[in-house]
């Protein structure tokens, strides 16, 4: 059993867990992902680590409450345990050999993007983040971001905090000023991604894309996280979870992942209501 020993809301549908598991945080790397179940019964979801101890043997998750499985996960409180939580899975990010990196983080992505900004900060590599939100109730991560970071742009869709605007205007803003990074890094939604890679691939510069978010099983056996590269003129089908997280930017097809993962959306909105209605005591519809 995994025991929880830190809790916090970073707000009201994002949750930051810490979990017991030192075998887990001896080889956890940025980049990776666990997979875990609530309970014996319960669905297995992967979720990226989001930072680790190696010494105190914690390793840090964050979520969003999506579905059934993350509203039973945010149920839990410190002291409960999970029934299973196995990893490290999948493919480290890439870090070595960069000395000006862009990181940019979407929403709950910056979980996912600020371990590598950690990783890439204690290499002596430059790091610019830019991270983004919807307002200002939902911005996360801003401090770490900070510690870490040689610039940090924080912006949200309405204005409500930091800069007005999505990612790419900072993006294109720094690039059009000179900025030339060795690499772009970026974490969240598929149609941000897809447009920071078009950014990217505009000023000829490599991009590193994460595909969690497409990610079920966590194992390729479901095949919802089937991918499409396109390199050379060819389609080459690769899978987010084995082959992955991280691809090349300019060989994904996002709008084929987009559409597929559009297909997803209807049933995990009614298991997640169902959930709720069980755990209120309304018993299945």
């Amino acid at each position: 059993m995994y025991k929880i020993i830190t809790k916090k809301e970073l707000n009201p549908t994002v949750t930051m867990m810490e979990i017991e598991a030192p075998l887990v945080a001896k080889k956890a790397e940025a980049g990776q992902f666990i997979i875990l179940k609530v309970d014996e019964d319960g669905e297995r979801i992967p979720l990226t680590v989001a930072g680790y101890d190696r010494e105190r043997g914690y390793v840090r998750i964050i979520f969003q409450v999506v579905g059934a499985t993350t509203a039973a996960l945010n149920r839990l409180e410190v002291g409960d345990s999970l029934y299973a939580f196995a990893g490290p899975l999948g493919m480290a990010t890439e870090t070595e050999g960069l000395h000006d990196v862009c990181i940019v983080g979407g929403g709950v992505g910056c979980a996912i993007a600020l371990p590598i900004a950690e990783k890439l900060h204690a290499l002596g590599c430059r790091v610019s983040s830019v991270i983004g939100f919807r307002s200002k109730e939902l911005v996360i991560l801003e401090e770490e971001f900070g510690k870490v970071s040689d610039e940090l742009i924080v912006v949200t869709d309405d204005g409500s905090y930091g800069e007005r605007g999505n990612v790419c205007m900072p993006l294109d803003r720094m690039i059009s000023e000179g900025r030339h990074f060795d690499r772009i890094i970026t974490i969240g939604p598929l149609v941000m991604m897809k447009f920071v890679t078009q950014s990217a691939k505009a000023a000829n510069i490599p991009c590193t894309v994460s595909m969690n978010p497409i990610m079920i099983d966590g194992t390729g056996m479901c095949g919802g996280c089937r991918l499409t590269l396109v390199r050379d003129g060819e389609r080459i089908t690769k899978f987010a979870c084995v082959d992955g997280p991280d691809f090349d930017g300019y060989e994904v097809d996002f709008d084929e992942a987009m559409s597929r993962g559009a297909i997803y959306r209807d049933f995990e909105r009614h298991a997640y209501e169902e959930s709720c209605n069980l755990f209120r005591g309304g018993g299945k519809k």
